[in-house]
């Protein structure tokens, strides 16, 4: 009988010890903030962007060194940008400002939103608030990143802004002129003067301030303005047309 008992007392033993082991908990995987970055710029590449957003806030949430989550919510703007959602991009990229607002990359960041409005620029009467919006960017930029690395770009944007605008201005003043409402396009082309003296075209609203003020019967105005155009402007057509309108106004007061 005992040498049967051994054998089975062995296998109970056993069972008992399987029974009561717990299996090995696998250590977490630590997780790599760098490598998931870099998946995320070829999920952007490849134009998979709301996988590359997913994977990039997972690297803003977790990433315990805080090297690469700043880039993160940066490159999530990025993406934005790259899908055709403007607003949500210019969101994105305000929040990185405020979060992160001495990061070398700010300034790309203010670079970036005020490009989005740049490029929403398309003619005088649809690109007017685009050019406006942009502008206020574009100054922000240049006052809190006087050493920003867009420094000549932004010259160059910011008076296509200006022109854009000053464009609209006018379009507006000849507006009212078609109609007959003289006085609000004297004030329209007064304010172009005043608001934007470096405009490409001065000539053409100089000409037509002179013309508003001799329909509006302010004649004595309307002398001294198309003189100013003969005297500045000396080669160009509008001076020409100014010395006709002139004969007439003599003509007129005699």
């Amino acid at each position: 009988m005992k040498k049967y008992m051994l054998p089975a007392l062995l296998a109970l033993v056993c069972i008992i010890s399987a029974c009561s082991s717990k299996p090995a908990i696998k250590p977490a995987e630590e997780f790599d903030a760098e490598k998931s970055f870099t998946r995320a710029n070829k999920l952007i590449e490849d134009k998979d962007y709301a996988e590359a957003r997913a994977t990039l806030l997972e690297v803003k949430n977790r990433d315990l060194t805080k090297k690469f989550a700043p880039l993160a919510q940066l490159r999530i703007a990025d993406a934005y940008v790259r899908e055709d959602e403007p607003e949500l991009a210019v969101a994105e990229y305000r929040k990185f400002l405020e979060m992160y607002p001495d990061h070398r990359h700010a300034a790309y960041a203010q670079y970036q939103i005020a490009m989005v409005y740049f490029n929403q620029i398309e003619s005088p009467e649809r690109g007017y608030g685009g050019a406006a919006k942009a502008l206020a960017e574009f100054e922000k930029l240049r006052h809190d990143f006087p050493r920003n690395p867009y420094r000549d770009l932004i010259d160059l944007r910011i008076e296509k802004c200006r022109n854009i605008m000053a464009d609209y201005e006018f379009m507006v003043g000849t507006f009212y002129m078609n109609k007959g409402t003289y006085g609000a396009a004297i004030d329209r082309f007064e304010g172009l003067l005043k608001t934007y003296p470096d405009y490409k075209k001065p000539e053409r609203v100089l000409f037509s301030l002179g013309m508003a003020y001799k329909k509006a019967g302010l004649k004595d105005k309307a002398s001294e303005t198309l003189k100013k155009v003969i005297d500045k402007f000396p080669t160009l057509r509008e001076a020409a047309d100014a010395k006709k309108e002139l004969v007439s106004l003599t003509s007129e007061k005699k």
